[in-house]
């Protein structure tokens, strides 16, 4: 499983909406230059997000994007799921009968303990979480430097 480049622009753009104070709109044009991505895929990458109510979108005159949740309440797995659909990492795994070998199968198990602890951690990742750890690793960089 390959997460795809949309994905990763979202997550991109959403820990940059993270970092921003509670509730501020952020210009389109912001974005895109902080994050190196294209207008025009930059709409695109958000609309999943925001027909979540993960981010929300404000037009007109001072319009823009604004994190619509708070950054706690957002995971790794809620930016992944919106952007690609639910995760399955074999397709017995979409719903119960979907194989007809599930039931015997020695490798289903292992297939299902393996999506369960990987939606796990990609759950456990918040977007605060995430905005904290970069700020920390940006100033080890700051302090390395000296």
């Amino acid at each position: 499983m390959v997460i795809t480049r949309a994905t990763e622009y979202a997550i991109r753009a959403l820990l940059f909406l993270a970092k921003q104070p509670e509730g501020e709109i952020v210009y389109k044009k912001d974005i895109c230059q902080t994050q190196d991505i294209t207008p025009a895929f930059l709409t695109k990458v958000l609309q999943p997000l925001i027909k979540a109510g993960i981010v929300g979108s404000q037009r007109g005159v001072g319009g823009g994007f604004f994190l619509a949740k708070d950054p706690t309440q957002v995971s790794l797995l809620d930016i992944v799921e919106a952007e690609e659909g639910p995760l399955h990492l074999n397709l017995c795994l979409e719903k119960n009968g979907a194989c007809s070998r599930d039931v015997f199968c020695p490798v289903h198990g292992a297939w299902h303990e393996v999506q369960e602890k990987m939606m796990a951690v990609l759950k456990s990742y918040t977007f605060a979480d995430l905005a904290q750890q970069e700020k920390n690793n940006l100033q080890h960089l700051r302090d390395e430097s000296r």
